[in-house]
């Protein structure tokens, strides 16, 4: 057969399905002739299909040395180079594109889409604009301007768009979570856990639609079928998944068995969970925890762990593993049934004492620890972190110490934050979770963003306030100032998106009505 017909042929098998007989064709085709630029593209966009994205950019990129003059070619690298997280090259292929062909619409709704990855919002939304000004009847470039709007704040225009995207496709997922996503915003949660459920229905297998209605349901108290929709979680693309050479536990309890029970997210999620140790430990099985090595002494106390690995140790061998946070749903975890035996995390008295000497230094009618930032990677950071200098006000109040619980990148640093906010700072000192638990337990009251220290004093029975952001994270719920996670915790909301300094009026409110200690007890 004839180059010509072989690749007629590789042609029509890729347009009805048949992508590996499409495959090898075009193979067959490049050993007869190593340039061919047919052959090198369908190639290059058959694994990039198949999520080959390293072998989709070699013959892409050999198509467009074999074809410079195609903007398709560079519409179709750019594309694979977006998904590899190579913006700037992308861009540029999708420009070297568009000044091939000005009139291509999908082009400009691509870049834009590179444009907002990196950031450029505005530059993105231009190019959108100028997609849909050549194609209004693009449902991609709507639905990548309601993203950016999304972003830049402006959740009714988003709306608009994202709705124009339905229109032209109603089959479209991503528009359906991301509509639910802006209702979520206006604390709208019938609203977005009914959109959650229509992309649900066009895309059963869809992981992002199960985990945003998982939040949704149990942001709404309704944590038994959440916790249903939240094992997609592994499914998810930038989720972070467990390389362990053992079987997951089907939650069948066998004692004798030995279990690996391993943290997966952030610090405060592995101290809100470690509480499911014990009740594992109790139907009869061994526990080996495998979490950061920041975690690893504050969990050798708890009741039922065995035996306590970090991450990055060898995992011994066991019989079963299972992540943590998939403890609430195999004990079938409701409001009501959540595991309520405080404190489950304890600190040695002779540590105690060590910081006791440090902290008691003061005679203050009250010692308060402040916390006002998580980790900057988190998702949510900007929504649940704020300035310290916010705490200032806090001065004014009498007879009360102030101690900075912050580590990490934003701790407290005089030479650095404002001067006024005259803080108490032992942070240096601290070493692991242990320690800021023992400084914990000198205090009468821990103020904290929705961070690791505020689950930590929670866990201590230690009074915590805990200062939330409009639309706060699942555990919290909605329009209640108790948590039935932490019996000691009281939940101080904002009223309006970011009114931090309403909330710091409050929190001082509060403090100035309290008649002493007891008060917290």
């Amino acid at each position: 057969m004839s180059i010509g017909r072989t690749i007629q042929s590789a042609i029509r098998n890729y347009q009805t399905g048949n992508f590996r007989e499409a495959e090898s064709l075009f193979t067959r085709v490049l050993k007869a002739d190593p340039g061919n630029y047919q052959a090198l593209l369908f190639l290059g966009i058959l694994h990039y299909q198949s999520g080959e994205f390293d072998r989709a950019v070699h013959f892409l990129r050999q198509a467009a040395k074999s074809n410079p003059s195609d903007p398709y070619v560079w519409n179709n690298l750019g594309t694979v180079l977006k998904e590899t997280g190579q913006f700037d090259e992308s861009i540029s292929c999708y420009q070297k594109a568009l000044r091939l062909n000005p009139g291509m619409d999908q082009v400009y709704s691509n870049l834009g889409s590179a444009l907002q990855a990196k950031g450029t919002l505005d530059a993105a939304i231009d190019c959108y604009q100028k997609a849909l000004h050549l194609n209004p009847g693009l449902a991609d470039a709507y639905y990548n301007l309601g993203t950016a709007l999304m972003k830049k704040g402006e959740p009714d225009a988003a709306e608009s768009c994202l709705n124009n995207a339905i229109r032209l496709n109603p089959n479209f997922t991503e528009s359906y979570i991301n509509l639910g996503a802006i209702s979520e915003g206006k604390k709208l949660l019938k609203e977005a856990i009914l959109y959650y459920q229509k992309a649900l229905q066009i895309n059963p297998s869809s992981a992002e639609a199960h985990f945003v209605l998982a939040c949704a349901l149990m942001l709404d108290g309704n944590l038994d079928e959440g916790w249903k929709h939240y094992e997609w979680r592994w499914e998810l693309k930038d989720f972070p998944g467990y390389n362990i050479p053992y079987p997951l536990w089907d939650g069948v309890f066998i004692p004798g068995k030995t279990i690996l029970l391993h943290t997966e997210q952030g610090f405060g999620d592995a101290i809100q969970f470690i509480r499911y140790a014990p009740l594992v430990a109790e139907k009869g099985m061994k526990v080996i925890v495998q979490c950061q090595k920041e975690l690893a002494t504050l969990f050798e106390k708890v009741n039922g762990i065995s035996s306590i690995i970090t991450d990055g140790d060898t995992i011994p061998e066991v019989d079963f593993h299972c992540p943590l946070i998939s403890l609430p749903l195999i004990f079938s975890t409701k409001v009501a049934t959540i595991p309520a035996k405080f404190p489950y995390l304890t600190v040695e008295q002779q540590l105690i004492d060590i910081w006791k000497e440090k902290i008691h230094k003061t005679t203050s009618r009250l010692r308060i620890g402040l916390v006002w930032a998580g980790k900057t990677s988190h998702k949510r950071d900007n929504l649940r972190s704020f300035p310290p200098d916010l705490f200032t006000p806090l001065l004014e109040l009498q007879d009360i110490s102030l101690y900075s619980l912050q580590v990490g990148s934003e701790s407290y640093d005089e030479q650095k934050q404002n001067k006024k906010l005259a803080l108490i700072d032992y942070t240096r000192e601290i070493r692991d979770f242990l320690d800021t638990a023992a400084i914990m337990e000198n205090l009468d009251l821990v103020i904290s963003a929705d961070t690791a220290a505020a689950h930590l004093a929670g866990a201590l029975g230690k009074p915590v306030w805990l200062l939330l952001p409009f639309v706060p994270d699942w555990r919290w719920m909605l329009d209640r100032e108790d948590s039935p996670w932490y019996p000691t915790m009281r939940l101080f909301r904002q009223t309006e998106p970011g009114d931090w300094e309403g909330i710091i009026h409050r929190v001082i409110k509060e403090l100035q009505n309290l008649p002493g200690k007891q008060s917290f007890r």
